[in-house]
């Protein structure tokens, strides 16, 4: 049987302001590349060619960067969405570029290391109508929780409780046969939690759950987008899209880093970046032509491009937007958002009395 996939990238990452002020959340730079580009290896390295793109909000950049997808080995074709339809939605909209018996649907923002030949002979075996990749949480109290018979077959769709009877949830990665997509309503937004697969059950379709323990990470929380690029440089998470050997350090084209600084712990330093003596970067990613001062620290923050570290000046646990300038012996901790082109003179924002 034939199989081609969807991936959805139309959603504006909220979350993740101020970097996706410039550029969609699957487009940001992890481990050295565009996000989507790791997702984007493992679909071709499972043998699929096809591949679809619903995109939306700045739906250019994804063309401008991937093309038709020729020179990563793909066949891509991309459907804008211009109004937001939700998951099942967004799924239809692209129904009339679909060609095979089955169809992966990806959720553009999760790192995973789901076999997706084995999602596909779980399908397949299963003789699923949907098949859904399912992980286990330790807190499942903030997803909905999608339950199982012994065979595997879906029972219910769960929404968040404080008491979840299991710790399995949907992990955002679902194959349908195109008889199902077709059955979607067009035209307007549905969701696949909320209507689609509850309908499905409802109507005695067999909807499999394929559990999986492989690495799985939303990468739609700063700590997380952080925490994800760090775990592929790092090999926590092997991808064929990593640009140099996974270690300690991914350093991009014309870098430069003092001999007596120190980078480190799964960080990115982007094309043209400069860590300057004495600076530590720690689990932290830096995209192009980020400098860092001298004896700076910066540690498990992004920072957005062409943006400077002062002198000194600390960063840790930030979002730093495109653009900005960090004076010298400021302080920036936990959370803290700087959005692109802001100017903070030299210790103007600090957290201690020092």
């Amino acid at each position: 049987m034939s199989t081609e996939a969807v991936v959805l990238v139309g959603g504006q990452g909220m979350r993740l302001r101020p970097l996706t002020l410039s550029a969609p959340k699957p487009m940001l730079p992890t481990a050295g590349v565009p996000f989507l580009t790791h997702l984007l290896s493992r679909i071709r390295d499972a043998g699929i060619r096809h591949v679809v793109l619903g995109t939306s909000y700045k739906a250019e950049v994804f063309a401008e960067y991937f093309g038709d997808g020729s020179a990563f080995g793909l066949e891509l074709e991309y459907v804008v969405e211009k109004e937001p339809l939700d998951t099942a939605g967004a799924i239809r909209n692209v129904s009339d570029r679909l060609r095979a018996d089955d169809v992966l649907v990806f959720n553009g923002d999760i790192l995973s290391g789901l076999d997706l030949r084995e999602l596909l002979r779980t399908h397949r075996e299963a003789e699923a109508d949907v098949t859904l990749h399912l992980v286990r949480v330790e807190d499942p109290r903030q997803f909905g929780c999608v339950p199982t018979d012994a065979d595997g077959r879906v029972t219910a769709f769960l929404e968040k409780t404080d008491d979840p009877p299991v710790d399995q949830i949907n992990a955002g990665c679902y194959v349908f046969r195109r008889p199902v997509i077709d059955d979607i309503p067009a035209g307007r937004p549905v969701s696949v939690e909320r209507e689609t697969f509850p309908g499905l059950l409802a109507s005695g379709a067999r909807v499999q759950g394929h559990v999986d323990d492989s690495y799985w990470l939303d990468i739609g929380t700063p700590a997380a987008f952080v925490r994800g690029s760090a775990d592929v440089a790092l090999g926590r998470l092997r991808s064929a899209a990593l640009p140099a050997p996974a270690g300690e350090a991914v350093l991009l084209d014309e870098v430069k880093v003092a001999a007596d600084a120190v980078v480190r712990g799964g960080s990115t330093v982007g094309t043209r970046g400069h860590v300057g003596s004495g600076a530590r970067i720690v689990g932290s990613t830096l995209f192009d032509g980020v400098r860092v001062e001298a004896g700076a620290v910066v540690e498990h923050s992004v920072i957005g491009a062409g943006a400077v570290i002062g002198e000194g000046a600390v960063v840790r646990g930030a979002i730093i937007g495109d653009g900005v300038t960090v004076g010298a012996g400021c302080e920036l901790l936990d959370g803290v958002r700087v959005w692109p082109g802001v100017e903070l003179p030299p210790g103007g924002v600090r957290f201690s009395a020092d």
